[in-house]
């Protein structure tokens, strides 16, 4: 389907997810938000068949605050299979929803790309063995250097909260084998270009791998070894950058904690996580439903929820949409700011 590109209004391709799960729920929640600017387009990717089913379904349940998939611009995916309603075929669905939204976004330079969550499982179950929508963004861009930034806006203090993970989806023994100067450089480099487009000299933290980051070695050698180093090395060739760490991770995020809540309190733009729970925990225990996660480093900004599929409670109507509105409206903030884009 061929979308006209009539004005210069910002264009968000908005991807349902897993429609098994609470995607297009909350998108269709979200799309009725009054904290969303009406003059944003919306290109949706998914079964619009599914869409007004689900649609269908929450009126039902006595929930009116809806968007209607009738007033809705999609473009409209059926995606064959011989089993419909199975793991794989909602998995299989989800990923080419994915690439087909990559492949819009790419057709206009006023746009960003918004993601539904989708169940790692059922893609792997159909035959797409990525770790994430991630890692699909990247090759789909051709991209080495990217992240997986968490952000999240205080509705208390209006500061953003950032934290940029160093590694994303592995298995936690292999983290220790994969980091290196060289990854936490590239992370470090990638984590100041987004914080410039807020302030002009960051403040940045870096947790530690281990507890008490490592205790001078007594409870791990990796700091001792080579992180510390690094981190020196990198802040001599970025001086305009105040770079602390590393800390020790058990209270690295207190000053976060602080900031979200207190417009007084001390506050520093971003902190470098070794790992997704590291990382990740804090994020949502802070931020709860105001976490977004974002892929920095494609020609493209991309923004998603940060929860997964919900499929225990898919259909009962009672899904939070909070994030997804986030979700939107990182993704508007980010566009405006062109020094976070490259032509595409």
């Amino acid at each position: 389907m061929n979308f006209q590109d009539t004005n210069n209004k910002l264009k968000i391709v908005l991807s349902v997810g897993d429609e098994s799960g609470i995607g297009p729920e909350i998108t269709l929640k979200a799309l009725c938000s009054n904290e969303i600017p009406e003059n944003v387009d919306f290109i949706l990717v998914g079964s619009k068949k599914n869409l007004q089913k689900t649609y269908e379904q929450l009126r039902s349940l006595g929930i009116e605050n809806l968007a209607n998939p009738k007033n809705l611009k999609i473009h409209d995916l059926e995606i064959s299979s011989s089993s419909n309603e199975s793991k794989s075929s909602y998995g299989n669905s989800s990923f080419f929803y994915l690439k087909k939204a990559i492949e819009i976004v790419k057709q206009y330079p006023n746009s960003s790309l918004v993601t539904g969550p989708i169940c790692k499982k059922s893609w792997s179950l159909a035959g797409h063995h990525f770790t994430g929508q991630t890692e699909v963004l990247a090759k789909s861009c051709g991209v080495k250097n990217f992240g997986m930034l968490f952000t999240a806006k205080s509705p208390i203090t209006g500061w953003r909260f950032n934290t940029l993970l160093a590694t994303t989806h592995i298995a936690l023994s292999e983290v220790p084998k994969k980091l290196t100067p060289k990854l936490i450089h590239s992370k470090l480099d990638l984590f100041k270009n987004f914080c410039n487009t807020y302030v002009d000299k960051p403040i940045l933290k870096v947790a530690g791998l281990n507890p008490h980051a490592g205790e001078e070695g007594i409870l791990g050698n990796e700091e001792k070894d080579w992180l510390n180093s690094a981190l020196i090395a990198w802040n001599k060739k970025n001086r305009d950058i105040q770079l602390f760490g590393p800390l020790s991770p058990d209270s690295c995020w207190n000053s976060s904690a602080k900031a979200w809540l207190n417009k007084n309190a001390e506050r520093h733009d971003g902190i470098l996580a070794m790992y997704h729970d590291q990382g990740l925990i804090p994020m949502k225990v802070i931020a709860l439903n105001y976490s977004v996660n974002t892929t920095i480093g494609l020609p493209f900004i991309r923004t998603s929820p940060d929860h997964g599929t919900g499929f225990d409670i898919a259909g009962q109507g009672i899904a939070q949409c909070q994030s997804m509105i986030e979700a939107i409206k990182a993704a508007i903030e980010m566009n405006k700011n062109s020094r976070l884009l490259n032509t595409h």
